[in-house]
């Protein structure tokens, strides 16, 4: 009974605050309720025993991607007003993707109940003792530890050719010397006057 109450209460809760985070006129605020759906996603995580995805839920995309948005939208002068301007011309173009990816996701859906069956015979049993991020760590880094090898470099490719291209040569800028400044002696950095009285040093 309780289960039943907080999946519902979740549920709810992530439908609502998914609504919010598409109606919001405010773009911050649409980024709070994105954060507050993200939150009670983990939450029905946790109740179907999935505790690795709520932790990735609330590290990864709370803690990194939707603070990120909310950054990004805060810091640049972004006219939302002009950008919803052309909502009404692109409408048609938008309608047929939608529809397109309500067709893509019910012949998904069909495909996996007609193998679901296939699936649970091919899956490997666990043991009730085992955790759950126990048992994904071990099947993650024996049988798929060179998919999981390549999704990091893919990842590492990905970060090298984002810095490439937001990297920016400035013209006029001058380069440090290190080895340079260590050899300068301070007799060299400093000069020691006597002016006289009423009369100013030149430099």
């Amino acid at each position: 009974m309780i289960q039943a109450i907080a999946f519902y209460l979740f549920a709810g809760l992530v439908i609502a605050s998914a609504a919010l985070t598409i109606t919001a006129r405010n773009p911050v605020h649409a980024v709070l309720w994105l954060i507050l759906a993200f939150f009670n996603a983990a939450g029905l995580m946790v109740l179907v025993g999935a505790e690795f995805i709520a932790m990735l839920l609330v590290i990864v995309y709370v803690g990194a991607v939707a603070v990120l948005f909310l950054f990004v939208v805060m810091m640049l002068n972004i006219d939302f007003a002009e950008l919803r301007a052309g909502f009404a011309k692109y409408a048609a173009i938008g309608a047929v993707f939608a529809v397109g990816l309500a067709a893509e996701i019910m012949v998904a859906f069909g495909a996996w109940s007609a193998g679901k069956i296939e699936l649970a015979r091919r899956a490997a049993p666990t043991p009730d003792t085992l955790p759950n991020i126990e048992a994904l760590g071990m099947l993650l880094y024996t049988r798929y530890l060179f998919v999981f090898e390549g999704a990091g470099l893919v990842l590492l490719v990905a970060m090298i050719g984002a810095i490439v291209l937001t990297h920016r040569e400035r013209k006029g800028a001058r380069a440090q010397n290190v080895s340079r400044q260590n050899a300068r002696r301070p007799q060299d950095a400093t000069r020691n006057t006597q002016p006289t009285v009423g009369k100013g040093i030149e430099l």
